[in-house]
Formats: structure tokens, C-alpha cells, sequence
């Protein structure tokens, strides 16, 4: 929440740090005032389900397939991302799954889907129910591959010897939308906060901010701004 405490003229809020899955069921429950998610599908269910009346597009980034540099399964330079899970399933290669249900694992679960019709259930596939620091970790000690956003890659990579392999495909893309909750299911939220907040994730000068953010540590910025564009996701 560096931004938000930078620019935000409303009373600072209070973030909790959790996977899409788990920050979603909070704001199912009344237990968060607004939620910042990266999980489309299951948005879009709580959406047409009533627990949120708003989701609003703030931005995007990439997911990445990395990996040892060795790369046993032969997926490295791929823009397809199903043809390379294809790969590391065919050659069994050791592979980390979050496993936590956060959008990160949401999308790899779709990929393996698309690839093989469900994901493994083999010696070489393994859940770390971690965060995706812990499970970049996890994947480095075993040379093993993994589903990554490129954010979190990059404030790891000086840590870790793995290795980007595939990116580029549009399956990778990275959506990040705020819901703000059906006031009829929420009696204990505070609703005017939720929309203030939800407000400034969108307003113009936050998304300049996102434009630039993690240009000066990371020669790159980390997410692109997306407030106000046609929503595919």
C-alpha cells in the first residue's frame, strides 16, 4: 500500500495482504470494506451472485512460466502457454503450484485444463499452500517450474536461480479489478470508505503512479494502468 499511503486524502486504510481467493471470501463475509483481486472468474461469480455491486478495472500485468536454467522439459523461448504445460506434463517435470487458491493458482488451473484436462496429481507436481515468494523459493530448491506474476519475479530474481521461459501469451495476461460490496450484505462494512478507496485506485493521478511504479528499482514498471478501458476480463 506504498501508493496508497502517498496520495490517499481519506483516513489511511488498513490492508490485509492475502491471495485472491482468500481476499474475496473476506469481502463474501462483510470482513473487508473493499477488495483489490486479480481472479476474474471467480469476481465475475460473487458479482452475478449479489456479494459485490461494483468491479472496476485498475490494471494489469503478466504471469510468467519460469524455470530452471537447464530446462528439462524444452518450453523455454514458447509464447503458447498450454503447448509448454503440455511439455513439462509430458516430461514430468517437477512443478510448484501455489495451491492456495489465489489468482495466481486459479490461472495456472485453468492452463492445465486447457493443457491436459485437469492438473497432476503425480509425484512431480506438488502444492507448497504458500504465498508466491515461499512457492518461488520452493520451485528453486527443487529446479522445478512455476506459474509467477512478473512483479513478484522480479523483487525475488536476484534470490533465485530460475529463469523466465514462456510469456507473451494473451492466457498470461494479469488483470487486477476493485469490487466494492452489495451494501445489503454487509452490515458491518464501512461502505463510504470502501468507495473512497475504490475511487482512488481509479482516479488519474494514482494510475500515473502505477504507470511509473517499480521503474526506479527494477528498470521496468511493474503494472500498467488500465482505469477507464474497455474490460474483456
Amino acid at each position: 500500500m506504498a501508493i496508497t499511503s502517498t496520495v490517499f486524502y481519506g483516513p489511511l486504510p488498513s490492508s490485509t495482504v492475502l491471495g485472491s481467493g482468500q481476499a474475496l471470501a473476506m469481502g463474501r463475509r462483510g470482513d473487508a470494506d473493499v477488495v483489490l483481486s486479480h481472479a476474474p472468474e471467480a469476481e465475475r461469480t460473487l458479482v452475478d451472485s449479489g456479494y459485490f455491486v461494483r468491479r472496476r478495472l485498475v490494471m494489469h500485468n503478466e504471469f510468467l512460466v519460469v524455470g530452471p536454467a537447464a530446462d528439462p522439459a524444452g518450453v523455454r523461448g514458447l509464447s503458447d502457454a498450454v503447448a509448454a504445460f503440455r511439455r513439462i506434463a509430458g516430461a514430468h517435470a517437477a512443478f510448484v503450484s501455489r495451491g492456495d487458491q489465489s489468482g495466481t493458482h486459479q490461472r495456472e488451473q485453468q492452463l492445465w485444463k486447457l493443457a491436459a484436462g485437469s492438473a497432476p496429481r503425480d509425484g512431480w507436481y506438488v502444492e507448497s499452500g504458500q504465498g508466491m515468494g515461499a512457492t518461488l523459493q520452493l520451485a528453486d530448491e527443487k529446479r522445478a517450474y512455476t506459474l509467477t506474476d512478473r512483479a513478484t519475479y522480479l523483487a525475488w530474481r536476484d534470490k533465485l536461480q530460475l529463469v523466465p521461459m514462456v510469456e507473451g501469451d494473451s492466457l498470461l495476461y494479469n488483470v487486477y479489478h476493485v469490487l466494492e460490496l452489495n451494501p445489503k450484505n454487509a452490515a458491518r462494512v464501512n461502505l463510504a470508505g470502501g468507495r473512497a478507496l475504490a475511487e482512488f485506485f481509479v482516479a488519474a493521478e494514482t494510475q500515473a503512479l502505477i504507470a511509473g511504479f517499480g521503474k526506479a528499482r527494477f528498470g521496468q514498471s511493474l503494472f500498467v494502468p488500465d482505469a477507464g478501458k474497455p474490460d474483456r476480463w
